[in-house]
């Protein structure tokens, strides 16, 4: 049976290792050299105002290594989506379609076995390849990673979604959901190329709504409140004809490595700073301070007396490797349940 599975799932096992050992050999040429520029650039050694020579480091890197992290990337969100679809969704659905089922299932072994061999053989398969990708990503990009946690740039930290999925242990649980979510939607439909689509579909709506909906409220989030430095905040008013103008003040919120939940800038009683002062109001109503009638000076002068606050919910950078191991786990929740699921259908489905 394992010898069996092994066989049909062979051709896709090959291109895999194909496609891991190139990335490998990329990896394995440009990481030294990006190790050497974080090292030549002070980073190892600095643990505070790093910020420059974090923000200079990262500045360096272009040409190929910037194609290649832009590429680890979009593969950390490829990688298992393509497990999902080409692992998962023609596993059983492509024997229902074949009609060989009837012959696996009059045999000595029984639907449940059947079933387990061939999720387990091909599913650890997929999870061990999306592993061995993060970890190759992760020890390439960790110079990044740590430049960007140091102050170098707040897009390119490690809790910000974009990174997030592409790291750590976190691979691993989207591709067993992945494949799971492939081999359940192939034994519902018993299509290959609808279950194909199917898993493409509700794996890009799990992957939209857990960095949204979900991983802000895995773990409290921190919470900051300090006076607003008005001289240095960005102000901007906007308003449509007819409508009160409203005014955003941005404040320096100045947590390396910390992914922004989200930055309001408060008045004295705790409530949102909507309405403009009349000093940042010029002739017309949804003029900015730049042509507000006092000018700008006047502008920030009355936001200074106005003593505002600046209130910030995030999660702090340490909370990495936490969030990563939560959000795992509740992807390989889900895909163990559905993975009880293809085993129900299966031996319930009369041959």
């Amino acid at each position: 049976m394992i010898w069996v599975s092994w066989r049909q799932f062979r051709p896709q096992a090959i291109v895999a290792a194909a496609a891991l050992a190139v990335i490998a050999v990329l990896l394995a040429a440009t990481g030294p050299g990006i190790v050497s520029s974080y090292r030549s650039a002070g980073l190892a050694t600095c643990h505070v105002n790093c910020g420059a020579s974090a923000s200079n480091f990262i500045n360096g890197v272009g040409g190929l290594d910037q194609a290649l992290f832009n590429a680890t990337i979009v593969i950390g969100y490829l990688a298992p989506a393509l497990i999902g679809i080409f692992y998962g969704a023609p596993l059983i659905a492509r024997e229902f379609e074949a009609g060989t089922y009837r012959i696996a299932w009059n045999q000595s072994v029984t639907r449940a076995r059947w079933t387990a061999i061939k999720l387990g053989l091909v599913g650890l398969v997929g999870v061990a390849a999306a592993g061995l990708l993060s970890l190759m990503v992760s020890w390439w990009a960790n110079p990044i990673d740590q430049a960007a946690g140091l102050g170098g740039s707040a897009s390119l930290q490690r809790l910000d979604p974009l990174v997030f999925n592409a790291r750590g242990v976190a691979p691993l649980g989207y591709a067993a959901f992945a494949f799971a979510a492939g081999v359940t939607a192939g034994v519902l439909l018993r299509r290959t190329l609808p279950a194909m689509a199917i898993t493409l579909v509700v794996f890009a709506a799990v992957q939209f709504a857990m960095p949204t909906l979900v991983r802000p409220h895995l773990l409290p989030p921190a919470h900051t409140t300090a006076p607003l430095n008005a001289q240095s905040a960005g102000i901007s008013i906007t308003g449509n004809p007819g409508s009160p103008p409203v005014i955003r003040v941005t404040g320096n919120f100045s947590k390396p490595g910390a992914w922004v939940l989200s930055d309001a800038t408060i008045t004295p009683s705790g409530a949102a700073l909507t309405k403009p002062p009349a000093a940042c109001l010029g002739p017309g109503q949804n003029a900015g301070p730049q042509s507000s009638a006092g000018g700008p000076g006047q502008c920030i002068s009355a936001l200074v007396d106005m003593h505002l606050r600046q209130y910030v919910a995030y999660q702090p950078a340490s909370r990495f490797w936490p969030l990563q191991g939560i959000e795992t786990g509740i992807y390989l929740i889900l895909a163990t349940g559905l993975g009880v699921v293809c085993g129900w259908q299966v031996r319930r489905k009369r041959p």
